[in-house]
Parts: structure tokens; C-alpha cells; sequence
């Protein structure tokens, strides 16, 4: 059985007719907990599965740590209630986070529910480099990857998915999840992974199957990197953040359209 779908009994209606009681498959969805040094940090809801890298990723897009040298260690425990994911951290790190934390809880349509200040949203982030190009015709295929990563949204229909491209348009790795938010960070997680273990930056774009918010953007440029695309719109907050921060932020993709919202120049077409 795929990881992250259970079985329910339901009833379905069609053309005005109510059907007997019959299996139906929907994504799971649970409290994950993130406890840092044994203190617990952050109960997000995620679909069960990637937990490592989305331990990861979150860490590197909420600024908890700058490098995943910094995590000497992650394990995850599966309970009744939900699950505890543990991170070990460097003592500095740890020493930083206990300085700013705050309290809070996530949903899956909110990645900065419960921040206490709004300092705590409106962060700067370094402008990128202007060092990556592309050429729109590369990634006409783009859109089919979404659906080939998301296991539990074929069965479901309930999952977003953020996926991984070479400047070429060939497909690198994708992750789905409940929550678009996290499944970003799994992404995230997954890129500084392999780019520590390689010792080197490796160069390509974002595409996400959601709509393009203010902590997509951010989060995506905090990981350097240069190019977002989205299927659906970008929000003017976000809009404003990928100025800042010259990220190429591209809504409403469909493989050979688009809207450029910012810094177009990497798009040499």
C-alpha cells in the first residue's frame, strides 16, 4: 500500500442517486511535531511520509540553522497521537533558536500561523545572485512530473507537490503533501541533503503544484534558489518578497505559458 493513504467507508452520490456503502481511499494527515534538543518547537500536520527531510527543510527555510552540518542527528517516533520528530542541533544553534522561539501551531492553508510579531514575517533575505538562465521551451513537460510525484494525491486528489529541475527542464526529485508548505520544505530538505553529500551547488528551478504565497517565495529564496514557478497565482505579498530578493517568479505555469511577476531576465526567451 502506498504511504501516507488509509481506508474509509463512505457514501457517494452521482446524478442525483445515493450509492451503497463502499471503500474509499484519503490521505492521512497527523500532528508532526518538531523538538529540538528535546524541546518541542512546532506541531505542524503533514502527511506521514519524507518526515527526514521536511525535519530538514524546515529548519534551513525558518533560519533555525544555516547548513545541514548543523543537524548532528534526526529521529522520528510514531505515536497514538501523532508524531515526534527529534533534531539534534549544534549548541550554537540551539543557543540562537532558544533566543527568538516562539509558539506556534501550523495548519496546511497557513505556514506562518501563531508568529507572534511581525517581524517574524516580514524577514530580509540577501538579494540572489542573477547567475541562472533558462529557456521556457525546456520545460513544456514540467507539469506531467507534478503528477508522477504525488502517490497519494493520485489515489486521493488531496496532495500538493513541489518538484526539482535542472536548468534543462529534466526532473531531479519532487514531494508531496498534505500541506503545501511542507511539501516545499521536503524539497528543500532533499536539495541541501544531496548538495552537502556532492560538496557542491546544484543549479535549477522550483515548480509547485499551488499557488505562489509570501512564505513560498520566501522560503525558496532563503535556499538560493533563483527560479519559483507556480500553476496557480502569486499574491502580492509574494510579488513584493521576490523583488526583494530577485527570485524569478513565474504564476499560473503551463508548460508553454505563464506569467513573469519578477525579474524576467533569467528566462532568455
Amino acid at each position: 500500500m502506498t504511504v501516507g493513504i488509509e481506508k474509509c467507508n463512505v457514501h457517494k452520490f452521482r446524478h442525483g442517486q445515493l450509492q451503497p456503502l463502499q471503500e474509499d481511499t484519503v490521505a492521512i494527515e497527523r500532528p508532526v511535531a518538531l523538538i529540538y534538543n528535546g524541546v518541542s518547537h512546532v506541531v505542524m500536520m503533514a502527511t506521514p511520509k519524507d518526515l527526514n527531510y521536511f525535519a530538514i527543510g524546515f529548519s534551513l527555510t525558518e533560519n533555525i540553522i544555516e547548513s545541514v552540518n548543523e543537524i548532528y542527528g534526526i529521529d522520528i517516533i510514531d505515536g497514538e497521537q501523532g508524531i515526534e520528530v527529534h533534531i539534534e542541533l549544534s549548541s550554537r544553534r540551539f543557543m540562537q533558536l532558544k533566543e527568538k522561539r516562539r509558539n506556534l501551531t501550523g495548519r496546511t492553508g497557513c505556514g506562518i500561523c501563531g508568529s507572534q510579531q511581525i517581524e517574524q514575517v516580514c524577514q530580509f533575505i540577501p538579494p540572489l545572485a542573477l547567475s541562472d538562465k533558462i529557456q521556457l521551451s525546456d520545460f513544456h513537460q514540467s507539469l506531467n512530473y507534478l503528477t508522477q510525484v504525488q502517490m497519494v494525491g493520485g489515489q486521493t486528489g488531496c496532495t500538493h507537490a513541489a518538484v526539482w529541475l535542472d536548468l534543462n527542464g529534466n526532473f531531479i526529485a519532487g514531494f508531496e503533501d498534505v500541506g503545501r508548505h511542507v511539501a516545499l520544505d521536503k524539497l528543500l530538505g532533499y536539495r541541501a541533503e544531496l548538495q552537502q553529500k556532492l560538496n557542491q551547488n546544484i543549479k535549477g528551478i522550483i515548480l509547485v503544484s499551488s499557488r505562489a504565497s509570501y512564505e513560498m517565495v520566501q522560503k525558496t529564496a532563503r535556499c538560493g534558489v533563483e527560479i519559483l514557478f507556480a500553476v496557480s497565482a502569486a499574491t502580492s505579498m509574494a510579488i513584493e518578497q521576490a523583488k526583494q530578493s530577485q527570485l524569478t517568479l513565474v504564476g499560473f505555469f503551463r508548460g508553454t505559458q505563464g506569467v513573469i511577476y519578477s525579474n524576467g531576465e533569467r528566462i532568455v526567451e
